[in-house]
């Protein structure tokens, strides 16, 4: 029975805007929605990673969105006497996806420009004002009831992508609940706009104020965006402490009435949760709907946005053959690395969070021994954790499941991200010395190349490995140390995909 989409998209926000574009890129009839009708004008989401701007240079669209970033600096954790405890940094150059690892951003036109990128690709129809509110589905196909000013009406899809936030409609109309992973704690989040002479006197680099009397986050936005991130106590109303008056009175320390224009205000809980199940039938979860993290290290976008990467390509294969198994991985990679990566920020959260002066002061005594007297420095990248389970060779290795770098390559006279001559399809990497093997798909020789940094050779003498077998998200799908253990795993991915 044929349906009026390939997919719909339901919810335009970041995740949305980038499963639309990607969906459209890989050729899907495609139907994005969202209730509202214009983008929400002020600032919620505010850092990225290297990762995710690699899948913006994918989509074309990495010009676009740098404009309105800039590097995340050092996170600074200051202990109860005000000294420093730790360092959340990133990792050195060379920069191993070709990115800048972490970055702050401007949402607002981030997400202007996602959803206009979206709107132009191929096949794609964006309709806003238009809300989901009934949605069934059989052997065939999913019926979704949308209603707008133009009045109610049903459309069908092979496949809807959720991405409608953390109060999902979806969700919770298809029964779907949230495991709560136990973390909830109230904070203030404000965002400033801070004048020339008031931004001079602020610190360079982000500061966590790990202060019993009152827990606070600095971060150093883009340009004279600057937010804090405030814990509030017992007893005090969230209302209420988001009120201009309250806001000056927190903000005390760094800044006075006059110096910055209030941007945003808003009080949040910051949660721990995870959807009971990613998949129903037709239907997928991804984003918010799909879970919450607190927002310790800035990986809440990130993490919508490698949900739509893995499900789109997945999709995509599944359309040309690869058995409907395949998008069964989905949830399972993507639900193992959300849980893993919530529970390292939760023990972050935890100290950040800890109340207890004594607790506190053993804390800062702890952290600062780990460290051997000195504060510790730990990468934003190395808390994010990689795949371990799911679409994967069977052949265990520590590489397996972490991301493959991306180094620039000589081609003429320039240095060109690998990527833009590869493409970001199914890829083999061969190391310098390796057989040469035939792959159905790209295959890079680090023979044939010139790297501009050396991030290939270091990589395959580290894991000791010939060849890497890469996904279309950029995972390494399996490695080898031998042509004959290569030539297994190709056949068995193509075993896979039969």
């Amino acid at each position: 029975m044929s349906t009026d989409h390939d997919v719909v998209v339901v919810g335009f926000g970041p995740s949305g805007a980038v499963a639309t574009a990607l969906l459209g890129q890989a050729g899907f009839r495609t139907l994005a929605i969202d209730r509202s009708t214009e983008i929400y004008p002020k600032p919620r989401a505010i850092a990225i990673d290297h990762e995710i701007l690699r899948l913006f240079d994918n989509m074309g669209i990495a010009e676009q969105v740098l404009p309105h970033t800039a590097p995340f600096p050092a996170s600074e954790h200051f202990g109860v006497d005000g000294q420093l405890i730790r360092r959340i940094d990133m990792v050195p150059p060379p920069y191993p996806m070709g990115f800048t690892p972490t970055m702050v951003f401007t949402q607002p036109p981030v997400e202007a420009a996602l959803r206009a990128h979206a709107a132009t690709q191929p096949g794609v129809t964006v309709e806003l004002g238009t809300e989901l509110v009934g949605i069934a589905q059989d052997a065939t196909r999913a019926t979704l009831t949308l209603r707008s000013a133009a009045g109610t009406r049903a459309v069908t899809a092979q496949t809807v992508i959720a991405c409608d936030g953390a109060s999902s409609f979806t969700r919770q109309a298809l029964g779907i609940g949230f495991v709560d992973l136990v973390f909830d704690e109230p904070w203030l989040v404000v965002d400033m706009l801070v004048g020339e002479e008031a931004l001079a006197r602020l610190p360079a680099t982000a500061a966590q104020h790990c202060d019993p009397a009152r827990p606070i986050t600095a971060i150093v936005g883009p340009g004279n965006h600057r937010r804090w991130e405030i814990m509030l106590l017992p007893g005090e109303d969230p209302a209420r402490m988001q009120t201009e008056p309250e806001v000056w009175r927190l903000l005390s320390r760094w800044l006075k009435p006059g110096e910055a224009t209030l941007w945003r205000a808003a009080s949040y809980r910051f949660h721990a949760l995870v959807a009971e199940s990613w998949r129903q039938g037709r239907v997928f979860l991804a984003g918010d709907a799909a879970h919450q993290q607190p927002p310790f290290i800035g990986q809440g976008m990130c993490q919508g946005l490698r949900d739509v990467s893995n499900l789109v390509w997945k999709l995509a294969a599944v359309r040309d053959g690869a058995p409907d198994a395949l998008l069964d991985s989905y949830e399972v990679e993507r639900a193992e690395h959300v849980r893993t990566l919530t529970a390292r920020i939760k023990a972050i959260g935890r100290q950040i969070c800890e109340r207890d002066p004594v607790a506190a002061r053993a804390r800062d005594a702890a952290l600062l021994a780990q460290g051997g007297g000195r504060a510790p420095v730990v990468t934003r990248q190395e808390i994010v954790p990689p795949i371990t389970t799911g679409f994967l060779a069977t052949l265990p290795h520590p590489a397996q499941g972490t991301l493959f770098p991306q180094p620039r390559l000589r081609q003429s006279e320039d240095w060109v991200l690998m990527d833009r001559i590869l493409g970001h399809g199914w890829r083999l990497m061969l190391a310098a010395g390796a057989p040469r093997i035939t792959a159905p798909f790209a295959t890079l020789h680090l023979d044939d190349v010139e790297e501009q940094d050396g991030l290939l050779a270091a990589w395959f003498a580290r894991h000791a490995v010939q060849a890497a077998i890469i996904r279309p998200d950029h995972y390494v799908y399996g490695v080898a140390t031998d042509a004959a253990t290569l030539e297994h795993l190709l056949q068995a991915l193509q075993g896979e995909y039969a």
